[in-house]
């Protein structure tokens, strides 16, 4: 099988980001945004998604970390679609807090999410910014996103429901199939 690694630098006149993704790791990070909640949120996905993410981004966070966290959900994007399941969803608890995530790489980019998180910013990550990141991935991986947060008092637990629930839904999506490899999962035959 084709090892499913990818580098990615993207830079901008308010960004310089490196990543380095393999789908099909363990769970392995070195994660550096300059924005340590938003760095925790991060390791969710690469330990509960089983992704190995290396992430090294400067960005202009003296304005503030709008750019850093939109431009490393636009470089998360991922590529060739064929023989995976396409389809993937995760309910995911903790402590009063539940989410719900469903992903389908259907190739037309679409995101709605419904979180009314209970504060404005956890750590230095302003909680607009959550929605930034899920938008600049789903414009970018071509996948139709829903995010919804069922309960929840505690900023800080339905962030991170979010977070682990996106993970678990990406990985189901991104397995491959043992019955499609090669194949894309569409009967138009491109996603």
């Amino acid at each position: 099988m084709t090892a499913r690694i990818a580098e990615v630098h993207r830079r901008t006149s308010e960004t310089d980001i490196r990543v380095c993704i393999d789908i099909d790791g363990s769970g392995a990070v070195q994660l550096n945004t300059g924005i340590g909640f938003f760095d925790h949120m991060l390791e969710q996905i690469a330990r509960h998604g089983l992704i190995d993410l290396q992430i090294e981004a400067k960005g202009d966070l003296h304005i503030d970390g709008h750019h850093t966290v939109e431009d490393v959900g636009i470089t998360l994007g991922v590529g060739d679609k064929k023989g995976i399941r396409r389809y993937g969803h995760a309910y995911v608890p903790l402590d009063e807090a539940l989410s719900r995530v469903v992903i389908d790489f259907s190739g037309r980019p679409g995101l709605h999410m419904r979180v009314d998180f209970k504060s404005g910013m956890i750590g230095a990550l302003d909680t607009q910014l959550v929605y930034e990141f899920f938008q600049g991935f789903a414009n970018h991986a071509g996948v139709t996103l829903h995010i919804d947060n069922l309960l929840g008092d505690n900023a800080h637990h339905q962030c991170e429901t979010v977070f682990k629930a996106f993970a678990r839904a990406l990985r189901a999506a991104l397995e491959r199939d043992p019955r499609m490899v090669g194949v894309v999962p569409s009967t138009k035959g491109s996603l």
